[in-house]
């Protein structure tokens, strides 16, 4: 899977299709991602405790990896992600758009 956590990308089909955020969470085993603010859907809990009311909740689901394309650092275009080996042996995520270096997220 080529998006990471903190990556900034443009959904690509659903009903948030052209909306440009970050990734919340990554999922590599299933494929999937969140998408801070996007795919929304409601979830109903019931309380588990004193302290928990409950109630109708806002939850980001997880949508394909395939369904968003990571935006490009330099002009903020969709592009494919490739990678490249440096002089000192670290692997890098690249641009294949303009070869530009993909900068790591903080974690």
């Amino acid at each position: 899977m080529k998006v990471r956590k903190g990556d900034r990308v443009r959904i690509l089909a659903g009903k948030d299709r052209g909306r440009e955020s970050v990734i919340s969470g990554a999922f590599p085993a299933t494929g999937k991602v969140t998408v801070e603010g996007y795919n929304i859907a409601k979830r109903h809990t019931k309380p588990t405790s004193a302290d928990d009311p409950g109630g109708i909740l806002d939850k980001e689901m997880p949508m394909d990896a395939s369904n968003v394309a990571v935006l490009s650092p330099k002009d903020g275009k969709p592009t494919k992600v490739g990678y490249k080996i440096l002089d000192d042996g670290k692997k890098v995520r690249i641009c294949k758009r303009t070869g530009e270096q993909i900068t790591e997220a903080s974690a």
